[in-house]
């Protein structure tokens, strides 16, 4: 049974890459983080196993025994108008061999828009927007191993326009029993549209992941390395205006060296974060993050920036926990993320 799940992972893994050569994107959405947690540790962690059900929306192989009946309510108020979330439940299923699985449906809202004839005259007003339902299981292989998949179908409007598409991602954790350090692998977004827009298709948003995290011994303190879009080496984008000037004449420039641009580009793969775990029942928890990527994408030059930098905090208050996130992308500010959590089976005893 291993040596074929072995397989498949790899020849999805193979058609995800090659796949990705000449096309674009389409449902940027679903990169989106999809809790405050997430938002506030720089907009990924695959690496962790506890009760927090969303984040088998970014790794399914997270999904596990305290995940079952949680369920998940996640808003994040953006710029201009738009604005997204997840809402999500985890159940475990002893009768299909104890596998624990879940459903999750994401949104993105754009706002409302004028509409106008082809002179430029107003005449109404429209709206657009995308959704996916996401469902997905894990399954233990062996104490240290769980497999876990996702199948999603996303939708798009916009005006009177519309769009379909499917998609996969597929999962591994790694973890010594009792052990404070995990591992994991994530393919995320294996799929294409089925209808667009226009008159080209395009793929999802492709997103290979490893990452590792580790919980030190001595310090209430957890803190996780994620590398992210391996699938693709070079991801720095090189700007033929961005000219540093040496001096007040135009004609002395300097132009930046191929190794400090590969040093840039090779840290631009990289998201690093880390958890305060306080209390007897780590009932607070302090988060921060850094993403360089998006900090030297949204960064300016001229002014100093808290781009790619994020932080939030939880708290569990009876039963439910809290969380709040704050990801800042550019001077203009930082995104406010909400989330609730629970587990159902305090109001329903036989649920």
């Amino acid at each position: 049974m291993q040596k074929i799940l072995f397989s498949i992972i790899c020849s999805l893994f193979v058609l995800a890459v090659s796949a990705q050569i000449g096309g674009r994107y389409s449902f940027e959405f679903l990169g989106n983080p999809q809790s405050a947690r997430l938002s506030a540790l720089g907009g990924s962690l695959i690496t962790v196993m506890d009760d927090d059900v969303s984040l088998a929306a970014s790794n399914p192989a997270l999904l596990n025994d305290k995940t079952h009946n949680q369920i998940t309510f996640n808003h994040n108020f953006a710029f201009a108008d738009v604005s997204n979330g997840y809402l999500g439940y985890g159940r475990k299923i002893n009768k299909w061999g104890g596998i624990n699985t879940h459903i999750g449906i994401s949104y993105v809202s754009f706002g409302e828009f004028t509409a106008a004839d082809e002179l430029g005259n107003a005449i109404g007003t429209f709206t657009g927007g995308e959704t996916g339902v996401t469902i997905g299981a894990s399954k233990r292989l062996n104490e240290r191993i769980v497999f876990g998949a996702n199948i999603k179908s996303v939708f798009g409007n916009l005006e009177t326009y519309s769009s379909s598409g499917i998609g996969a991602d597929l999962g591994l954790y790694y973890a010594k029993p009792e052990s404070n350090f995990s591992v994991a692998f994530v393919v995320k977004n294996i799929g294409t549209e089925l209808s667009n827009y226009g008159n080209e298709k395009g793929r999802l948003p492709l997103d290979i992941q490893i990452g590792i995290s580790r919980k030190l011994n001595h310090l209430p303190f957890r803190f996780s390395i994620i590398a992210h879009q391996l699938q693709q080496w070079g991801i720095r984008y090189d700007d033929p205006n961005n000219i540093q000037r040496e001096s007040i004449f135009e004609d002395e420039v300097s132009e930046t060296s191929a190794f400090n641009d590969g040093v840039d580009n090779f840290f631009r793969h990289f998201i690093f974060n880390g958890e305060f775990l306080l209390g007897k029942t780590q009932g607070l928890k302090l988060r921060v993050g850094y993403n360089h990527l998006r900090r030297k994408e949204l960064s300016l030059s001229n002014f100093r920036s808290l781009a790619g930098f994020s932080a939030g905090l939880g708290m569990r208050i009876k039963g439910f926990n809290i969380d709040y996130g704050l990801g800042y992308f550019h001077i203009a500010g930082a995104a406010n993320h909400l989330s609730i959590r629970t587990d159902l089976s305090r109001f329903f005893k036989k649920f």
